[in-house]
């Protein structure tokens, strides 16, 4: 989700289980300067506008040992040296490497998150399923903390804000719509998405595209973006309770396949007494007696398009006051 504050530069440094991770030499070019020999064999450029620049990211490492990921990291930075000298001298990729491309390698990486997770995505994983080997991937991709920001633009990249149309209620729900559908192709995502300054061109847009559908409504720029962080903070907030849904229909599925027809039909008889036989819980029990299931996924997407009409009717109103 887009979000705008400071723009500072930090060196790497880890807090607790996050890698602050600064910008490493390129990203969309190669792992070195394009105009040194032999670095336009694997530069797939961009013009500067279309590079990421976001000056920092947050990457949580899953409490990952600080000694052990240091290691890993120098191990990294001497593998892109490595290659970088050979870059220089004219050498070039395993033949069975030269066949892939950086977007192959970004979008192996991508779909191995949406299916088990970024802590299942390895350059070892991705090599594997590439069928080459894992120092041929360090021609494309500098470290993984480069692949981690390359398959973030690749998810920002399908959130698109419409161009203003004079509807901004139409503009902001098509926005809302869009990032809801992303983050769901992708929920790894939803724990980088969502804070900081625009992380690259596609954030950018969707900003200026966003503070445009709202500008010449009379408002002061401040309200203006506290309006633009409520949206986010509603969409963001929605998805992860989805998830969390998806997450416990799967758990709760998995747990009663472990028991038959009767033993399920006691564990609801047991929860139904609690809340209805005890007594204590009178309003609880209305919502069991209208036979509503507040997480049911037939009515996920009734239930965020109604959030989104209040959000906003509320800033409807908020606009009318201003």
């Amino acid at each position: 989700m887009v979000s705008l504050g400071a723009t500072r530069r930090f060196p790497q440094t880890r807090t607790d289980n996050l890698l602050i991770i600064p910008p490493y030499r390129t990203v969309y070019g190669c792992g070195m300067a394009c105009d040194e020999p032999g670095g336009e064999r694997l530069a797939e450029e961009l013009g500067d506008d279309e590079r990421p620049f976001l000056p920092l990211r947050l990457f949580y490492t899953g409490g990952a040992d600080g000694r052990r990921a240091g290691m890993e990291s120098a191990r990294e930075r001497q593998i892109s040296a490595h290659v970088d000298r050979r870059q220089e001298h004219g050498g070039r990729p395993a033949p069975r490497a030269r066949g892939i491309s950086r977007a192959d390698i970004v979008d192996i990486a991508v779909a191995i998150a949406d299916a088990e997770g970024t802590g299942a995505v390895s350059m070892r994983r991705i090599a594997k399923d590439l069928q080459v080997g894992v120092m041929s991937l360090y021609w494309y991709i500098e470290s993984k903390e480069e692949l981690h920001r390359l398959m973030l633009e690749t998810v920002q990249a399908e959130i698109e804000a419409a161009d203003p149309s004079g509807d901004w209620r139409a503009d902001l729900a098509v926005y809302a719509r869009n990032t809801r559908a992303a983050v769901h192709r992708h929920p790894w995502a939803i724990d980088y998405l969502g804070g900081g300054p625009p992380a690259g061109p596609h954030d950018a847009r969707n900003a200026d595209r966003l503070i445009a559908a709202l500008d010449g409504l009379g408002l002061d720029i401040t309200t203006l973006m506290w309006i633009l962080l409520t949206l986010g903070t509603y969409v963001m907030g929605a998805v992860l309770r989805e998830i969390q849904e998806t997450r416990w229909h799967r758990a709760l599925a998995e747990s009663m396949t472990e028991l038959n027809e009767d033993e399920v039909s006691r564990v609801y008889y047991e929860f139904d007494q609690r809340i209805r036989g005890s007594g204590r819980y009178p309003h609880l029990a209305k919502v069991l007696d209208a036979g509503i299931d507040p997480d049911a996924p037939e009515t996920r997407d009734e239930r965020f398009e109604f959030g989104l009409s209040c959000l906003l009717d509320g800033i409807a109103a908020q606009i009318s006051r201003d």
